[in-house]
């Protein structure tokens, strides 16, 4: 800036004579120098007041300094005044100074920062003023002492006050304990407006820092939003009082527990109090030592210094011995004798002062100073006390600290140490990271049941996915359903529901389901890299079931035939056995004719019973009737038994096979185009989008096609290539969405299964649409449902997560490292083919399969029954024949005629054989009973 301008350049000449004759004097006077100094600081920064006069007055008081005090110029700024003021009653300062032939030596600069900070310092470096700086800001925050030259670093020198320093152990503790976002709250004793840049400049911490409210009611409502920001790391840096309300409003909003950390950080030295509940902080203060102890009473004593924080007041009084026993050496040595002092008049921005050689910086470093605290000197922006906070973790309950327990101490530098005690660290005391997540249950990836404690708890193969994730990025979640039970959709008014509207309300970090990647939600969330192979949409139907039958073969034939042959099976007997028994030409009426045939074959009723049973197989009847009237009948009856067994050969084999040939529905092309079978997907999901956005885009292409037809602007020949009868785009998906939207959409599983089973058939009822997943999920698990048809329309499922959300990165990282290690496939194994709600259902008849056992059992039923009969007759007949009755007595002469007769015989046929037998008899065969 042109400091010409601003003061008028009469008398330059006299007052120029008159600063020459004042630096000639101060070189005769060399040994005796007096140091002038100019003292600029904010109004409000009561400590750097007090604790700079208390300087003076001590080494005004204490010959041993060797320091002699000439001209001392205060000067109080405001923050908010006017840059020109301030500029113009400096200057008056200085040019009344040079004027009385006491220029400053040294410049105090004890403001800390804002416009008014940065004036001063643009006003010494234009005038080349030697000056020792307590203001705040690291390397590149004083803008107007950046790209300082060699020289000006010399004599224009910065040191960071306690309250600088000491904030730097927020970013040591964010940085080794990997903490992902932090809420900074701090007071007027603080200054951090710098801060926002380089506290945590290239840490991976989202953070935000705010000036603490002054009311009770603002408080809680800042704490609230920081809350709601997610944040869950929270620093109070401030006086002892500002960080006990802070505490209280976060105690009001329900910000202790397991999901938070707290720290706070002080330049005060009492012991922390609050009003908490159930409160755990980590509290930050400076060590008091024996020698700080003493060196605070022995200024509180002799000089009243009194003003809080007593870390400060001591700093600047401290500060101000340091810059003045600084300028008082520098003095000593000559170093002001060619010094030229400019006024402000005098000031060309064209060509300013130099002060080579003037080294200002070097001075600070050597001269002896009884101070509370060593430095560690660096650049500007890199010079700070030599301070150590003490690590204390505070436990309140109900307002009374309940324990406290030393952790260890910080190192103040750049960075600073952390040194724990034995045994002791910070991790305990960290915020859990608690993500919220929102669900839908949709088995197997999400189900719910009660554990062993009574309590509800979420189970299946997103919750394996997430706790793998967790043991790779370390953290804990609450899971809770979504309200509405839905994924996401939105409506015509652009608003979205179920999970993806808890993401976009930041009401949830997770949506944890298998939700479909679809571009439209792309919009509004982020999603992680797909966790779940390509996932189609399917149809679910119930499963047709083929009546069985043991006797199935009899149904064949309506029980009206049955009768009926049975009635021709008994009438013909019955008339094959009055032929026989009345023609002259049959067996039993012409036993002579037939005596010389190898079969004689008497048809008696049962005979002929047995006849035209056997006749009906392939065995065949045997020997035929004699008689050519039997012959006939016996004729007819095979004639019609050929045909009765071709009939129900060939119609056995047709009702068999026609019972399996129910043409099923086998792809979405079949459903289409029918009728019988209502069909939906479930309303609400990524397939009732897919079926609604179909049904728009081909109504969309039509309208461009029509509105293709109908363009007047173009030529003949274009128009007549689109002259065709046919509309060239299928309006499949139109019709198709419409018998949805007639059938009506199912809300939930469980109106899904009730319709699919009340299905009567495979070709009537109603079939469900829906992600390939689910409906294998319940032919896994019912028996009476099948899958139909190829997958289509595939998409992954994925994690969403908030727009922006840092987690879509670590939950890739995560994923990828899963895939890699084969444990999803894993998991898939585990809820698919081991999962212990799989059922084991029968097998399906195929077409290419034979005739089961449910529906030919009845013919082996048929023998066990013969079998059973046959057993039942010998019975009888055993019973019969022994206990049938013996002959009457008027019988006997026949009986022993008969024995007479059978005993000659028997007489006969033993000689008639006894010579070609070697002299045995042979035994006539013995009667079997």
């Amino acid at each position: 800036m042109s400091y010409g301008r601003v003061r008028g350049a009469g008398a330059r000449e006299l007052l120029g004579v008159l600063a020459m004759w004042a630096v000639f004097l101060a070189g005769l006077t060399e040994a005796q120098q007096k140091v002038n100094v100019l003292v600029m600081y904010e109004e409000e920064n009561m400590p750097a007041k007090e604790g700079i006069m208390a300087a003076i007055k001590h080494l005004e008081s204490t010959s041993s300094e060797g320091v002699t005090l000439g001209r001392k110029d205060m000067m109080a700024v405001k923050q908010g005044d006017d840059i020109e003021v301030t500029v113009n009653a400096t200057c008056d300062l200085v040019d009344a100074a040079i004027d009385a032939s006491e220029p400053p030596h040294i410049v105090l600069d004890a403001t800390t920062a804002g416009i008014m900070s940065e004036t001063v310092k643009s006003f010494t470096r234009a005038l080349a003023l030697p000056t020792f700086s307590a203001s705040y800001g690291q390397d590149g925050d004083l803008r107007e002492w950046r790209d300082l030259t060699p020289d000006e670093e010399n004599y224009l020198v910065q040191l960071m006050p306690p309250g600088d320093i000491i904030v730097q152990a927020i970013r040591d503790i964010v940085r080794t304990q990997n903490i992902s976002n932090a809420g900074i709250i701090y007071d007027e004793t603080f200054v951090m407006e710098h801060k926002y840049k380089s506290l945590l400049q290239n840490l991976p911490c989202r953070h935000i820092m705010t000036m603490v409210e002054k009311t009770e009611a603002g408080l809680r409502n800042q704490t609230r939003r920081l809350k709601d920001a997610d944040i869950v790391n929270y620093f109070a840096v401030g006086n002892l009082d500002t960080i006990s309300k802070i505490l209280d409003a976060a105690t009001f909003n329900g910000m202790f527990g397991r999901k938070y950390a707290w720290y706070a950080l002080s330049k005060q030295r009492e012991d922390l109090e609050c009003g908490c509940e159930n409160a755990s902080v980590v509290f930050l203060r400076p060590h008091s030592t024996s020698e700080m102890r003493g060196r605070l009473q022995m200024l509180e004593k002799n000089y009243q210094l009194v003003t809080v924080p007593q870390i400060d007041s001591a700093f600047y009084f401290d500060f101000a011995v340091r810059g003045i026993k600084a300028a008082s050496r520098l003095a000593e040595q000559g170093k002001y004798a060619d010094f030229n002092f400019l006024k402000c008049s005098q000031f060309e921005e064209g060509n300013p002062p130099v002060r080579a050689g003037f080294d200002l910086r070097s001075a600070l470093k050597t001269v002896p100073a009884d101070s509370w605290a060593s430095i560690t000197w660096g650049m500007n922006g890199m010079s700070y006390l030599d301070i150590t906070l003490t690590i204390d973790k505070f436990m309140i309950l109900r307002g009374r600290t309940a324990e406290r327990k030393s952790l260890g101490e910080w190192e103040a530098g750049m960075p600073g140490t952390l040194m724990f005690k034995s045994g002791m660290n910070l991790n305990d005391f960290q915020a859990v990271t608690v993500y919220r997540v929102t669900t839908v249950q949709q088995p197997p990836f999400i189900m719910k049941r009660m554990n062993e404690d009574g309590q509800e708890e979420f189970y299946g193969y997103c919750i394996d996915l997430i706790n793998e994730i967790k043991k790779i990025v370390n953290f804990e979640y609450e899971i809770a359903e979504a309200p509405d039970g839905k994924f996401g959709t939105m409506d015509e008014n652009h608003e979205w529901n179920g999970m993806i509207k808890q993401l976009i309300d930041k009401q949830a970090d997770i949506a944890l389901a298998p939700l479909s990647v679809m571009a439209e939600r792309e919009n509004v969330v982020d999603f992680t890299v797909p966790y779940y192979d390509l996932v189609g949409i399917t149809i679910l139907m119930k499963k047709p079931k083929v009546p069985t039958s043991l006797f199935k073969f009899l149904t064949v034939l309506e029980p009206e035939v049955w009768v009926c042959i049975l009635f021709a099976y008994g009438f013909t007997s019955i008339l094959l056995y009055i032929f026989d028994r009345f023609s002259p030409y049959s067996y039993q009426n012409n036993k002579d004719k037939y005596k010389d045939d190898d079969e004689k074959r008497e048809f008696t009723l049962k005979e002929c019973l047995w006849f035209c049973m056997t006749s009906l197989t392939p065995q065949g009847g045997g020997e035929a009737p004699k008689n050519l009237s039997g012959r006939l009948v016996a004729a007819t009856w095979w004639l019609f038994g050929f045909i009765i067994i071709a009939s129900y050969t060939a119609n056995l084999a047709a009702f068999l096979t026609v019972s399996r040939l129910d043409t099923p529905i086998e792809s979405l092309d079949d459903l289409s185009n029918q009728y019988k079978v209502q069909y939906a997907p479930m309303n609400g999901t990524s397939t009732m989008t897919y079926f609604e956005r179909m049904a728009y885009i081909e109504k969309k292409f039509y309208e461009i096609w029509k509105d293709m037809s109908l363009n007047d602007s173009m030529s003949d020949i274009e128009r007549a290539k689109l002259a065709v009868w046919d509309y060239p785009v299928s309006d499949k998906y139109t019709k198709m969405w419409q018998s949805m939207q007639e059938a009506g959409l199912p809300g939930n599983f469980e109106e899904v299964l009730t319709r699919v089973r009340k299905s009567t058939s495979s070709s009537e009822g109603f079939a469900y649409l829906g992600d390939a997943t689910d409906i294998r999920y319940l032919v896994l698990t019912n028996c009476d449902l099948q899958m139909v048809g190829e997958e289509f329309s595939r998409k992954p499922y994925a994690i969403a997560v908030q727009q922006g959300s840092p987690l879509k990165d670590q939950f890739n990282d995560a994923i990828l490292k899963l895939l890699n290690q084969r444990k999803l496939e894993t998991l898939k194994e585990r809820w698919w083919n081991q999962n212990p709600e799989k059922k084991k259902c029968e097998k399906d008849d195929d077409q290419s399969d034979g005739i089961s056992i449910e529906n030919i059992g009845g013919v082996f039923i048929v023998i066990f029954v013969g079998i059973g009969l046959a057993c039942v007759t010998l019975a009888f007949e055993y019973w019969w024949y022994k206990h049938r009755k013996g002959p009457r007595v008027t019988d006997s002469a026949k009986v022993l005629s008969v024995r007479e007769i059978e005993k000659t015989e028997k007489s006969n046929f033993n000689t008639e054989y006894n010579g070609t037998n070697n002299g045995f008899d042979i035994a006539p065969v013995g009667n079997p009973w």
